[in-house]
């Protein structure tokens, strides 16, 4: 049967060519997913501060979480944190005592902002703060002197080179450098550079050890130097043994790159997240693809199958037969669609730097198991569909199968009928569920995805049904348009079958692609909304890289301020619930100070009293409340973003999560476990009646070079996370898109490819040429009418869960040039898949089109 599946792939090249399309492109994404996969799980960069040493103890810059399954079972899950976590300096004697370790040598570093002598910020290399470090840990890399000296005066630092020819900067000039205080004065005492003469990844200064000190350090890591004839492996393993102690890591090798750069670290643990989201997303929409495509080209095959039946081949022999073409297919599009999906992922990686999800210099692992992977996954994938697709025909007698082959069967199956039926049932539990947990955020999200799912799956399974509902509606109007019109309208009649088949891939493409852009849409209107509302403070300071805490508290003192705080973000991981298990979340966290918080932000409180905020207690929005199942009065246990375990009393839940932040938390308390420790910006409120605060709050905000002076928060920088995830989404909306034309040109084209002998005896009995084209172009409009309109009815039902859970509204954002987009480019696909046939077929003389082979 191998060998005859191979002579029906030569025989129908244009019946196997929208399936060799479609898993081409699911190999491509799938492989550019999987390199994702891969470098997210082996991110890092070559190791620059850390080269020297033989290994490196930091903290876990994740953290385990003990959860229950829905049934009960413990399981153990892993969140990224986002801030660095710090070391107990006395960690440093124990390792010293650790057999194979010569020396130990303390880093300790601080994110500081550079100003030249002239009063211009610098920037670190990829929009990165300057990390100051102790002029002992430079013997822990590869940085050496390049001219000048050691720091030894507490006003003297040392700068690498890169950094010093962007700020002008030469041993002998002074430069200021701010932390959270003011710009001091420093001389340039000298310069360093890479061994090997490579610009380093990120912009470091040396100060001496006594001088950093100074600027309230933290202790990045412990840099340890082995005794001659220590294997990395064994010191990892003694210095692990000795430390006994989850939240701590040492790192040898490749792994002290992850250890010095803890943006690539994050990104990386995102990184996985994300890939494994679109990988699973398009894995999910191809099946649906296939198996619209392969049902398509069974049933244009139901003759030949009808007739090896009739002549003994057995239903096994040909699903063999139908296995063998797909696996081949399967092997060959997806060993081509590797080296698209290289290029892919070289572009998606280019897209996710720029929208911040990466570093720039995000390094890609390369290796052959994506690849590998995907071409499994993709024939895998094709069998699947395609097996499942012919499990009907393979199924009937011989004489049955003759019998449809000539005639289309009318109606639906039982079986068919039945699963429709419980599909729409499930649907409509998941909408009343929606509406009944109405203030439960998460588990509406939840729902609607579920929703969207199940409705496209009995679209499909229905599809008969509703396409001779949409007739009987369309029917009338195209009556109206004349002989062609009354000819579509008798044939789409006829063949309601074979219309199902034309509207399922529209109906996929819209819902889909609405119900995912649209969410998206919504989410950032009723965010951008409530930050202009929430937002009560007159003036407002931002810098780029942070403002310095002290300057809120220099605020305050001015007699024209009423209330100002600092706003200063990070996040925190927490447990949630949902349908009776639990799950790790992080969440977004933000820090004011109680007495301003009033004054300067209304996070429009629903419950409890925000006036209580204190170091020991916290509120949380809405959104929060129901994901982690608390109320005011209850105690929520939390892990800051360095992971540090922080239990607090929830005293208030506010509504105003999405613009501002999931938990408010006491400034000092979250500021504490930052590793920039700077805010955000500062919220002032003028006294009633105040006069000349403007000038005021412009001459404080120049003693710190990058500071502005603006009149409220700016959106987009606010938002700036959740536009980085709407394009995420949008990006599967294109996949999406891209698989819908494979499906509408090839259900379409194969479907009018099949009714060359229709058009062949109307051309005879005396249809014009042109006549025929109108009768299919009213067909192509029945067909995008039908598909567009319910792929619409049905995104409705998901969006209206989801524009309950963002704001309490039931209506959804929905920029009219979006849904035109959406509408218009599936409308587009369509009427080509249809007229392009069309035309080539009516170039074919009606006697050779009539005596053609099927």
């Amino acid at each position: 049967m191998f060998a005859l599946a191979l002579q029906t792939l030569k025989a129908r090249k244009g019946g196997f060519a929208g399936t060799f399309v479609a898993l081409l492109l699911g190999a491509a994404v799938l492989s550019a997913c999987g390199i994702l996969l891969e470098s997210g799980v082996r991110a890092g960069s070559p190791a620059e501060r850390y080269a020297a040493a033989d290994g490196v103890v930091t903290g876990r810059q994740e953290i385990e979480i003990a959860l229950k399954d829905v049934d009960g079972t413990a399981v153990k899950e892993s969140q990224p944190l986002s801030e660095r976590v710090p070391l107990n300096t006395g960690l440093a004697h124990r390792i010293a005592g650790v057999d194979g370790v010569r020396s130990v040598v303390t880093d300790e570093g601080a994110p500081v902002r550079l100003v030249t002598a002239g009063g211009i910020p610098v920037a670190g290399r990829h929009g990165t703060a300057p990390q100051a470090h102790n002029w002992a840990g430079l013997s822990l890399g590869d940085f050496r002197l390049s001219s000048g000296h050691a720091p030894a005066a507490d006003d003297e630092v040392v700068l690498d080179t890169e950094i010093a020819g962007r700020a002008g900067a030469r041993p002998g000039d002074t430069v200021r450098l701010m932390t959270s205080s003011e710009p001091r004065l420093y001389r340039v005492a000298g310069l360093v550079a890479l061994d090997d003469g490579r610009t380093p990844r990120q912009s470091v200064l040396f100060l001496s050890d006594h001088a950093m000190r100074q600027l309230a350090p933290t202790v990045y890591a412990f840099g340890i130097h082995a005794t001659p004839g220590t294997a990395p492996g064994q010191l990892a393993d003694a210095v692990g043994a000795a430390l006994h102690d989850d939240r701590l890591t040492v790192r040898t090798g490749d792994g002290r790159g992850r250890a010095e750069f803890l943006d690539v670290t994050i990104s990386g643990s995102n990184l996985v997240i994300l890939s494994a989201a679109i990988g699973g997303n398009v894995l999910l929409i191809a099946v649906f693809v296939l198996y619209a495509t392969a049902s398509l080209s069974i049933r244009h095959r139901r003759r030949e199958i009808a007739l090896l039946r009739a002549i003994g081949t057995t239903p096994g022999q040909i699903r063999r037969m139908l296995a063998g073409e797909a696996a081949v297919t399967g092997l060959v599009a997806g060993v081509l669609g590797c080296p698209v999906g290289l290029l892919l992922v070289h572009w998606l990686r280019g897209r996710f730097a720029g929208h911040g999800i990466v570093p720039g210099d995000f390094g890609l692992v390369i290796s052959p198991l994506p690849f590998l992977s995907a071409v499994a996954v993709t024939v895998l994938t094709a069998l699947a569909a395609v097996l499942a697709a012919a499990l009907r025909a393979t199924r009937i007698r011989p004489t049955e199968a003759l019998g449809e082959a000539a005639v289309e069967r009318p109606g639906l199956g039982r079986g068919r009928r039945v699963t429709g039926v419980v599909l729409l049932v499930l649907a409509a539990g998941a909408f009343v569920t929606g509406l009944v947990e109405r203030s439960d955020f998460f588990t509406l999200v939840s729902l609607a995805n579920s929703l969207v799912l199940l409705l496209v799956i009995a679209a499909a399974v229905l599809g008969p049904p509703l396409s001779r509902m949409a007739v009987g509606l369309l029917a009338p109007l195209l009556n109206r348009t004349g002989v062609t019109g009354y000819l579509a309208a008798a044939n789409t009649r006829a063949n309601v079958v074979r219309l199902a088949g034309a509207i399922t891939p529209i109906v996929l493409a819209v819902s889909f692609a609405s119900t995912i852009v649209f969410s998206q849409t919504t989410a950032l209107r009723d965010s951008a909304a409530e930050l202009r509302s929430g937002l009560v403070a007159d003036h407002v300071l931002t810098a780029p890289a942070g403002v310095p805490p002290e300057l809120a508290a220099k605020i305050r003192k001015l007699k024209q301020v009423q209330a100002a705080t600092g706003l200063v973000k990070s996040k925190v991981v927490a447990v949630g619930k949902m349908f009776g298990g639990q799950q790790s979340v992080s969440l977004g966290a933000q820090g004011v100070d109680p007495g301003a918080l009033g004054r300067t932000l209304d996070l429009r409180t629903r419950e409890g009293d925000m006036s209580a905020l204190s170091p020991t207690t916290v509120a949380i929005s809405t959104t929060t409340a129901s994901w982690l199942g608390l109320d005011v009065g209850d105690t929520a246990d939390l892990h800051l973003g360095d992971g540090t375990p922080y239990r607090a009393k929830v005293i208030a839940v506010y509504a105003r999560g999405f613009g501002f932040a999931d938990l408010t938390l006491d400034h000092d308390v979250l500021l504490a476990h930052t590793t920039a420790r700077a805010d955000a910006s500062v919220l002032v409120r003028s006294a009633p009646g105040a006069h000349g605060l403007t000038g005021e709050l412009t001459r404080l905000a120049a003693a710190y070079p990058g500071t502005v002076l603006r009149d409220g928060l700016a959106v987009d920088d606010q938002l700036a996370e959740q536009r980085a995830n709407a394009w995420v989404n949008y990006l599967v909306v294109g996949v999406i898109i891209a698989y819908t034309a494979i499906t509408v040109v090839n259900t379409l084209a194969m479907s009018t490819a099949a009714r060359r002998r229709e058009f062949a005896l109307l051309r005879l009995s005396g249809t014009a040429r042109g006549q025929v084209a109108g009768m299919m172009r009213r067909e192509s409009f029945v067909v995008v009418a039908a598909g567009v309109g319910l792929g619409t009815l049905l995104a409705c039902f998901p969006l209206f869960l989801v524009a309950l859970g963002l704001g309490g509204s039931p209506w959804p954002a929905v920029p009219a040039l979006g849904y035109l987009a959406i509408a218009g480019a599936t409308a587009a696909l369509a009427v080509a898949g249809v007229m392009v046939p069309t035309r080539l077929l009516l170039r074919i003389r009606p006697v050779e089109a009539i005596g053609a082979r099927e």
